[in-house]
């Protein structure tokens, strides 16, 4: 049967990254590709008992369903971790989600409507570009210079584009790992709060600081509630839980609850009993601890082969945080044609074209350094050199 599908279909695409991830998973493969976490990390057995205790108790309402703003008890220890980091919240500023990507779609839901516009940062992440895309969004691009954001330019963007939301990974962004200054915070939450624009402040990768101070979340600054903080515990418990939540005033909180009734009705209630339990019954911080000095090693390890096997060809950024690094080659080099002769070599990365809502850098690259283990950085970095002839 020949089906005929609503306009805004036309707008949906496939992830490239999750498809090139079905060829980077091959073993022979060294992957740079995924944002994945580190597997052999996971904490497994105080998952594994956490669920045991959960449905041991014998309360058989672990399995029946929630409300859909999410358990209560989970949300109150939520609003607790972002009190101590700043951001004021209750309960019932809380919403909870299948992983912040289910945030984002039902933020665009209440949001966009075809044609709307979305200002963002160029390169920005691709399942925000692909949700905003899905809802038949316009783009348009933050503004930089070599100082960072440009506030002045900001505000022309915003004058001249009407943007319905600004969207905004401000800690270890996804692609290129940078970080916006507080100044920049500042500066973005003071022009969007004057022409009441909303920011959707997406920090997935905050936890995963390996040198420095944390900086101040936006929403920490906003008064007015014109911030949607968005968290999950994908980066720092696992990411196949998919449990995330959103921060927000409480008139948004009842529109998300309609919108998401009309999704999934509620996020699982066994998932959410279960991190409740972890999260009062195990050291969390202690696990996030031992995830960052992982992860830092692996990062210092890239940072070091790339110094090595590129510095003559290549600059690419230095991270504090997070689990990317941007790569860019000279110009003549394309990142998309040559996929396909390195995943020949058995090395994978993504292109960084994937990245941008238009004709992006085709001789960038994003590589990840949480997933693969030291011996896999090194002996994958010097390979990505000797195949690209650098």
């Amino acid at each position: 049967m020949q089906h005929t599908y609503a306009k805004r279909v036309t707008h949906m695409e496939n992830s490239a990254i999750r498809e090139l991830l079905k060829l980077a998973e091959q073993p022979h493969i060294i992957s740079f590709a995924g944002g994945l976490p580190a597997p052999e990390l996971f904490p497994l057995s105080e998952i594994r008992e956490s669920y045991a205790q959960v449905l041991g108790a014998g309360d058989p309402s672990v399995l029946q369903y929630g409300t859909t703003e999410g358990y209560l008890p989970l949300r109150e220890e939520i609003s607790d971790q972002m009190r101590s980091k700043g951001i004021p919240s209750e309960a019932d500023n809380i919403f909870l989600t299948n992983g912040s990507q289910q945030g984002l779609d039902l933020i665009a839901k209440l949001f966009l409507d075809p044609g709307d516009v979305v200002l963002l940062q160029n390169p920005s992440y691709l399942g925000a570009i692909q949700t905003f895309r899905s809802y038949q969004a316009n783009f348009a691009t933050i503004p930089t210079n070599a100082a960072g954001i440009d506030d002045i330019a900001l505000e022309v963007s915003i004058k001249l584009n009407r943007p319905k939301l600004i969207y905004l990974a401000p800690t270890y962004q996804n692609p290129t790992g940078t970080t916006l200054t507080i100044e920049e915070r500042k500066a973005v939450l003071r022009v969007a709060s004057k022409y009441g624009v909303p920011i959707i402040e997406d920090d997935p990768y905050g936890e995963l600081r390996y040198e420095g101070s944390a900086l101040p979340a936006i929403r920490s600054f906003s008064t007015e509630d014109e911030v949607i903080y968005l968290g999950t515990f994908s980066k720092t418990l696992a990411p196949g839980l998919r449990l995330g939540w959103i921060v927000a005033g409480k008139s948004l909180i009842a529109k998300l609850v309609v919108a998401k009734q009309g999704t999934d009705l509620h996020t699982s209630t066994l998932l959410q009993r279960a991190t409740h339990y972890y999260l009062n019954h195990f050291d969390a911080n202690q696990h996030i601890e031992t995830i960052r000095q992982a992860y830092k090693v692996r990062r210092d390890l890239m940072l070091s082969e790339l110094q090595e096997n590129f510095s003559n060809q290549a600059i690419w950024t230095k991270p504090t945080g997070g689990m990317f690094i941007w790569l860019t080659l000279p110009e003549k080099y394309d990142t998309v044609n040559l996929l396909p002769s390195v995943l020949t070599g058995n090395v994978a990365y993504v292109p960084g074209a994937h990245f941008f809502t238009d004709e992006g850098s085709c001789s960038s690259m994003r590589l990840n350094f949480s997933n693969p283990t030291p011996l896999q950085i090194q002996q994958g970095i010097k390979l990505l050199a000797t195949i690209l002839t650098l």
